[in-house]
């Protein structure tokens, strides 16, 4: 049975609504996501390690949880925030409710709440930290909340990295799978598995290791070429992924996405920022700036590469459309390249799974 529950932000608003899933308190950055669908999938979603997730899709849940539409091993979400849930879904592979599956991990939601006033509040005044009560008053959590270390400060990567190396056995999918039988080493700084699927769908021998591991310890590995995954957090306090990235370039051709876009570019000596509200959704334009193509992509992140901190041999490959922000580089002369947003989308739409042909291309130019 629900309770009442409270969503308190760090600038004293309160929005009552009504406890699901697990019952307790949780905070986090508060963060919204304009996707439709693709809840489960959000909710796996590594990247969102730390933040309360605030979908702005009045209705969530309404077909269920299945065992295929995860992105990681469990949910990685603080908290979720939804105007309503279904607690009847209608799937013929759902396996458990939303309810169900965020009690079963103790993860804190909160329903009836209007999910696009706070939406429009966060995009007004920016992400801000926040707070879900079910047990203790408002008053308390947001007393309780000025105390919690901020968002930025936090290394998120070492919580959602792999502890192991190890192979990716599943079978693979894709459009437009070939046989491309080259060794790809995955730098795991909070993965979705869908990259690890694309790439097995592309004839890829993958390997993933931790975030951890060094430059010599991936090139002893003789791979044909190292893909940087996304990941949570403030691209600032992960000096130790610059320093190995750098070690690196020139020698086995990269890759990076969205995370692994931002510590590429930092170690090509450019330099990241935070964005007032980010980008978080599965609808976002990105312009191919070579073809003059525009892409419909799906995004989650919260900092962008400061484009006047580019050196002259690296391309923009990318920009949005919306704030016209990067969303991809590409080095002129060694084999380097990243976008911002989600190629393997899950959630989103699957059109821009042409990248990976791109690094096999680039891997390829190089042989």
């Amino acid at each position: 049975m629900s309770k009442q529950a409270f969503l308190i932000l760090e600038d004293g608003s309160i929005y009552p609504g009504e406890s699901f899933g697990y019952q307790g308190e949780t905070y986090g950055e508060i963060v919204f996501n304009t996707s439709m669908t693709g809840y489960q999938e959000m909710l796996t979603d590594p990247s969102y390690a730390g933040q309360i997730v605030v979908p702005t899709y009045p209705l969530l849940g309404n077909y269920g949880i299945n065992s295929l539409d995860v992105e990681s091993k469990e949910i990685q979400v603080s908290g979720f925030v939804v105007r309503q849930y279904c607690e009847e879904p209608s799937h013929t592979k759902r396996t458990q409710t939303i309810n169900e599956y965020l009690e079963s991990q103790e993860i804190v939601g909160i329903s009836e709440i209007d999910t696009r006033a706070v939406t429009r509040r966060i995009r007004s005044r920016g992400v801000m930290m926040g707070a879900i009560a079910v047990n203790i008053s408002p008053e308390e959590a947001l007393k309780q909340l000025k105390t919690e270390p901020p968002y930025d400060e936090l290394n998120f990567v070492q919580k959602v990295t792999t502890t192991e190396r190890y192979q990716w056995t599943e079978s693979g999918i894709g459009y437009d799978s070939i046989d491309s039988n080259l060794k790809i080493l995955v730098s795991d700084y909070g993965l979705k598995y869908n990259i690890l699927r694309i790439l097995k769908g592309k004839g890829c021998e993958v390997e993933v290791f931790p975030s951890s591991v060094t430059s010599d310890e991936l090139l002893a590995q003789n791979p044909d070429g190292i893909l940087l995954s996304p990941g949570p957090g403030d691209p600032e306090l992960l000096a130790n992924l610059v320093t190995t990235t750098t070690d690196i370039l020139g020698k086995i051709p990269m890759m990076g996405i969205c995370l692994g876009n931002q510590i590429l570019a930092k170690s090509l000596g450019a330099k990241t920022y935070k964005l007032k509200f980010g980008h978080r959704g599965a609808n976002h334009p990105v312009k191919d700036t070579i073809s003059g193509r525009v892409h419909i992509t799906a995004q989650n992140h919260g900092y962008s590469i400061d484009p006047d901190t580019l050196t002259s041999d690296v391309d923009i490959t990318h920009i949005s459309m919306n704030d016209y922000t990067v969303e991809g580089i590409r080095h002129k002369s060694i084999p380097a390249m990243s976008i911002q947003y989600h190629s393997e989308a899950s959630p989103g739409p699957k059109d821009n799974e042409y990248i990976f042909d791109d690094f096999i291309e680039m891997i390829r130019e190089t042989k």
